[in-house]
Order: C-alpha cells, then sequence, then structure tokens
C-alpha cells in the first residue's frame, strides 16, 4: 500500500469519527426536541439522525476494512467494503423515509398539532451550525480520497440542511401561522427527499460492485497521456473500475515488433510513472503486443488511440456516448 492510498485512508477514518460525533450531538438535541414539541417533522429528522448515527458507524467499519492490505484472498484489496457499506446506508435511509411518510400521512389525516415551536426551532439551528461544518469537512475529504463511503454519508448530512430548514419551516407554519397539516406536510416532503438521496448513492454503489467502467471524461483524460509516449503504435482492449478509493486499470498496447523484451519493458515503466503521477494510487497492467497483434476474442480490439476511436468504441457507445 503506497503512501497516498495510506494517507487518503487515514483521511476517510477522521472524516467517519466526525459524523459518528455529530450524529451522537444530534440525536440527543433532536429526541429532547420531539419530547418538547410533539412535531412529527421534526421526529423525522430524529428518525434520520439516529439511522446517520448507525450509518456512520457503518461507514466507519466500511472505510477500516477498505485500508486493510491485500491478502492472499483479497488480492486486489479491500475497496469494495465502502461499496457495501454504502449500500447498508441506502437500506436504512429508505426504511426511513418509508417510516416517515406513513407517519405524515397519518398526522395529515388525523389533524394532530404541534405542542410548541422553540425547542424544536432551537436545537434545528444549533443542528444546522453542527450539520454545515461537517459537510465543509466531508467534501475537503472526498476531494483528496474520492471515498464513495463517504460521499454517501456526505448524502446524508447534506439532506440534513434542507431536513433542518423544512423542520424551522413546518413549526413556523403551523405554531404560529395556524396553518393546519404544514408539519405533515413537511415531513412528507423530508420523507421523499431522503428517498431520492437513496436512489442516487444506491447508483454509484452498484456501479462500483459491478466494476463500471470509469467515466468517458476521466478515460480520454488517461488515453491523452498514454498518447504523449512516441515510442507506442496504438493501445487497445482497455479495462477500468473503481474499487473503494483506489482504480484499477489494464490494457494492451502495441509496440515495434523488433523491440527487445528489455526495451519493451522500459517503455512500460515510463507509461506507468507518467500515468501514477496523473493518478495517484492506480494499479496497472500493461500487456505489449506487437503491432498490429489482435488476441482472438479481444472485446475492445479497436486503437484506442486513433482519431475518433474513444467515440466510436463499443463499450463505450454503451454508456451513451454520442457517436462523432
Amino acid at each position: 500500500m503506497n503512501a497516498t492510498t495510506t494517507a487518503h485512508n487515514d483521511l476517510n477514518r477522521k472524516a467517519a469519527l466526525a459524523s459518528i460525533a455529530v450524529a451522537l450531538l444530534l440525536v440527543g438535541m433532536k429526541a429532547w426536541a420531539v419530547l418538547s414539541s410533539g412535531s412529527t417533522a421534526m421526529l423525522g429528522s430524529l428518525a434520520d439522525t439516529a439511522l446517520d448515527l448507525v450509518a456512520s458507524l457503518a461507514t466507519l467499519l466500511g472505510v477500516w476494512i477498505a485500508s486493510q492490505p491485500d491478502d492472499q484472498n483479497h488480492r486486489f484489496g479491500h475497496g469494495k467494503a465502502e461499496a457495501l457499506a454504502a449500500m447498508f446506508q441506502v437500506v436504512l435511509i429508505s426504511i426511513s423515509a418509508i417510516g416517515l411518510a406513513f407517519r405524515a400521512i397519518g398526522q395529515f389525516f388525523g389533524g394532530a398539532r404541534v405542542a410548541e415551536a422553540e425547542s424544536g426551532v432551537i436545537v434545528s439551528t444549533i443542528a444546522l451550525a453542527a450539520t454545515f461544518a461537517l459537510l465543509v469537512y466531508q467534501r475537503h475529504v472526498i476531494r483528496q480520497t474520492g471515498s464513495l463511503a463517504i460521499s454517501t454519508d456526505n448524502v446524508h448530512y447534506k439532506s440534513d440542511v434542507f431536513l433542518n430548514l423544512a423542520v424551522i419551516a413546518a413549526l413556523v407554519l403551523d405554531t404560529y401561522l395556524g396553518i393546519t397539516g404544514a408539519d405533515a406536510v413537511f415531513a412528507f416532503g423530508i420523507a421523499l427527499w431522503l428517498a431520492w438521496g437513496a436512489w442516487g448513492a444506491s447508483q454509484v454503489a452498484v456501479d462500483q460492485l459491478m466494476d463500471h467502467e470509469w467515466p468517458l471524461e476521466k478515460r480520454e483524460r488517461f488515453l491523452e497521456l498514454v498518447s504523449q509516449h512516441p515510442e507506442l503504435k496504438g493501445l487497445h482492449d482497455l479495462r477500468t473500475r473503481t474499487s473503494g478509493n483506489r482504480d484499477f486499470v489494464q490494457f494492451h498496447v502495441w509496440v515495434d515488433g523488433r523491440m527487445t523484451v528489455t526495451e519493451a519493458h522500459r517503455v512500460m515503466d515510463e507509461i506507468e510513472d507518467k500515468l501514477m503521477a496523473a493518478f495517484p494510487g492506480v494499479e496497472i497492467l500493461i500487456h505489449p503486443d506487437p503491432e498490429g497483434l489482435v488476441d482472438e476474442g479481444a472485446m475492445g480490439a479497436e486503437n484506442l488511440l486513433a482519431p475518433d476511436a474513444e467515440a466510436t468504441s463499443p463499450a463505450l457507445l454503451a454508456q451513451g456516448a454520442p457517436v462523432k
């Protein structure tokens, strides 16, 4: 495990611990506010934060497992533990959304009112400040590490900003302006927001678990760097995937068939050094072929360094890339 990966793992652990600390603080305050106000919107906020706490614990476990070095049974590392932790969080968010929606519907048709608003407004304001500070720190970590588990955790707390604003609005409308049902309507809106966040987070986790190819822009940047080596005659059969905060890529390159093994090895090393400088922590596997040789049954036999080859690649067309 290189120094970059180790530093990223440390940042991910710190972000997970910060998330747990904020969740513990908010659960205690919101539980008191629910008892004081009787607000369903606040109850939804409490349920979401309680699930955030469980999810943050799952995130900590996920990033800890993902940080473990490769072993005999996991030669590609443990990065997919982050995707599994993210899927666990998605399930929790979905359960919270469904339960809150049913509670909101029951309150709306039952005509229940909020007892008082002061405690809920105070707690939600404090929660907004704490959540915003955590979001800023998480975004810093995500920019550095690209962690899926921390990104999914960030979705929770990003929704908490809107959730706390919604709770304040619901309490003010219901208690001070006398608009019956406002608390329940906002609670139902929060449930829909949670469900939408869960759906988005699940797509990213499934992509990692299914070894989805890198985004087109990232592949193009990768190919642009490879194409700058003067001794390469072409590149084909490019395969990419991401596992946790680690990227994996393998491809075949065409070189002059008269090269010695030593010369070809030098070219591969030069390509790897340049790519690893631009993509820290990436694991690269390069297979050299004599110019023009195509393995029988190869998925991507076209030369991806040729003009417009990337745009007409069958693999990218399957991702929805436009034909130029």
